[in-house]
């Protein structure tokens, strides 16, 4: 069965142990004692956040976030992507694809951003309001590795807005470092 938590879990513990060690680890992801087993997803996604920014500084928290996104559904995404690029010329020709719209991306100005008119999470499926967007980050590591294959290119991906901050949609910039139609 797939437990999104677990997963989450999972890729969370792994992150922060790439940049301390697994009892850092284990203490952000289940806490010290046993009340986040029992948390709704919720409470979990708050409280881990918390832990995660009160050990780290907001740069090292954003990186070990922006490398936790699950992968779900990469491959169809990538395929997508690639199909977009062999059909255009330029950033403004990609954006302007029936399928590009369709996926919530656009061009403004030369800049490609994507955009969601729900949260796509299903871990925030029951948060109404995130105190900050440390748990978002997630899906700016998920773009960026999304784009960075689609592309050929080292990409930046900077959240602009999200639903479960209080916007009204979920934004993100996507900058490509490298031409990608030569």
């Amino acid at each position: 069965m797939f437990d999104i938590r677990k997963i989450q879990e999972q890729v969370i513990y792994e992150a922060v142990k790439n940049k301390s060690d697994a009892e850092t680890a284990k203490a952000i992801v289940y806490g010290n004692d046993a009340l986040s087993k029992t948390e709704d997803n919720a409470s979990w996604v708050k409280s881990t956040m918390h832990r995660l920014e009160n050990k780290f500084n907001q740069e090292t928290t954003k990186q070990i976030r922006m490398g936790c996104q699950c992968g779900y559904g990469m491959d169809e995404k990538l395929t997508l992507v690639k199909e977009l690029v062999a059909a255009a010329s330029s950033m403004e020709d990609f954006a302007n694809l029936d399928k590009a719209k369709e996926a919530g991306l656009f061009c403004k100005e030369g800049i490609l951003y994507l955009q969601f008119s729900f949260c796509p999470c299903p871990m925030l499926a029951d948060v109404d309001k995130l105190d900050t967007d440390t748990w978002c980050q997630c899906t700016t590591g998920y773009s960026k590795v999304l784009f960075e294959k689609g592309f050929g290119c080292e990409v930046e991906v900077e959240l602009l807005k999200s639903i479960k901050m209080g916007d009204d949609i979920c934004l993100m910039k996507i900058i490509p470092h490298d031409s990608i139609w030569k």
